[in-house]
């Protein structure tokens, strides 16, 4: 998932100027990447920063659960919403649901679909995932063009 989240802060990094909100999800407080970053968008004007702990001690002053608990307390413009999501496929899923569910366009909507990469090159076939072969074609999709293929589990 580090990887993962790196790609998605490097994509924030860019989109910064149009950025108003991240919603962040980690098992527990020590598994949390970028305190740091997280704390300086905080201080950026105009921008909410949300994080939800599976697991949280008396220390965690935040949200526990998942990050589709935090959305309905979101205040989003769907039309001007951009949402970017890595995680587990399940969570995936659940969250681009909730997502369109608040309007939200599924081409607005872009996941990183991590599986088990071996050969990097398309060739063995770990990171299928129907035509499409993450490793070489993404990892990094629209999901209204991976929606479908998602809702088949095992795939």
């Amino acid at each position: 998932m580090g990887q993962t989240l790196e790609r998605i802060f490097l994509q924030r990094r860019a989109l910064i100027i149009r950025a108003q909100r991240a919603r962040l999800r980690a098992r527990t407080l020590d598994d949390l990447l970028f305190r740091e970053e997280l704390d300086s968008w905080r201080r950026t004007p105009d921008f909410q920063v949300r994080v939800t702990l599976d697991r949280a001690g008396r220390e965690w002053p935040g949200d526990v659960g998942y990050v589709t608990g935090l959305l309905p307390k979101a205040r989003v413009d769907p039309v001007e919403t951009i949402a970017m999501i890595c995680g587990p496929e399940v969570m995936i899923r659940s969250t681009a649901h909730a997502l369109e569910d608040m309007g939200v366009a599924a081409s607005r909507i872009f996941v990183s679909l991590e599986r088990n990469m071996k050969c990097a090159v398309g060739l063995c076939g770990h990171c299928q995932l129907g035509p499409h072969f993450l490793c070489k074609d993404g990892p990094v999709y629209r999901y209204d063009r991976v929606r479908n293929l998602l809702a088949i589990r095992e795939l």
